[in-house]
């Protein structure tokens, strides 16, 4: 669940809505997050697969906080190039499979084509055999989940030594998550891949910590998106998290995430590192929500 999106259901608590400072503010995107932080910070987006993904709504919202964005592909180029044109500012494009020695190995050369040095990387890649989602956890063999931890939790570590020569201290790695420390319904063995990312991340932070590098994850709470359909049961889930969580939860609104995204990557989390951040209403927050305990009640 690398990329959900959510809208709030009936009878979900939502907050007062913001007085919107944006109409007195000729200069501010709109976003709470004025204009310029990242002013000139080159920003690599990976995951970029259609414009509802968690991955574009980055994409535009850095460039439209003043990044110089780049894009990676892989398998439908032509499609990532279709939307790269669709952002505020046409994006350059490179290929990367992240299980390709040869492409990690090449990376920073040819993004070096486009940018001098790397601020931020995004990670937004996951994928699991069908036999790893919804099918029956106990018949998942090895092979198909090898391919899982590797491509969703062992690319991190992929990534970031393919863009190693770019960084510099004061760069920020971010991946998006979905939290692993439950048990989700159908979620299986992609769950423990995002464990494993978890993980991953806590030992690169310790790793990179020495050169400046920051490295964290977002978890987001389910987004509607094309992966997150792919997820056997996701409708269910996307169904009761608004409901649960404190601030309610849009599945079709991927901003709450990006601006989670954009504001890591930014200089404003200096000392902040190996930290998972939760962007999902506060449903983690809670055990039960009141409804469900009145209804156990009855």
């Amino acid at each position: 669940m690398t990329e959900p999106s959510q809208p709030n259901s009936a009878g979900a608590s939502t907050p007062p809505a913001a007085a919107d400072s944006s109409a007195a503010d000729p200069s501010s995107t709109g976003t709470g997050l004025g204009t310029d932080l990242l002013a000139g910070k080159n920003i690599l987006i990976t995951g970029v697969i259609t414009e509802a993904s968690m991955a574009f709504h980055t994409a535009r919202l850095a460039q439209q906080l003043g990044a110089n964005v780049v894009l990676t592909g892989f398998g439908r180029m032509s499609l990532v190039e279709r939307l790269a044109k669709r952002l505020p500012k046409p994006a350059p494009v490179v290929e990367l499979d992240v299980n390709n020695p040869e492409q990690l190995d090449s990376l920073a050369a040819r993004l070096s084509e486009h940018v001098d040095r790397l601020d931020g990387v995004l990670h937004a890649i996951a994928y699991g055999p069908p036999s790893t989602l919804g099918a029956p956890f106990l018949d998942a063999p090895w092979e198909d989940v090898a391919t899982a931890v590797q491509t969703s939790a062992f690319s991190l570590k992929s990534l970031a030594v393919a863009t190693l020569p770019l960084l510099h201290p004061g760069s920020s790695l971010v991946g998006l998550d979905f939290d692993a420390r439950q048990a989700w319904p159908a979620y299986n063995w992609m769950g423990v891949a995002k464990a494993s990312l978890e993980s991953v991340c806590r030992y690169l932070a310790r790793e990179l910590g020495a050169q400046g590098i920051r490295v964290n994850l977002v978890s987001a709470g389910p987004v509607r998106t094309m992966a997150a359909k792919s997820i056997p049961g996701f409708s269910g889930l996307e169904d009761g998290w608004s409901g649960r969580a404190p601030l309610g939860w849009d599945t079709s609104d991927p901003t709450p995430v990006a601006k989670a995204v954009v504001a890591l990557l930014s200089d404003l989390f200096p000392a902040t590192t190996g930290s998972m951040i939760m962007v999902d209403g506060g449903f983690h927050a809670l055990g039960f929500s009141e409804t469900e305990v009145g209804a156990a009640q009855q």
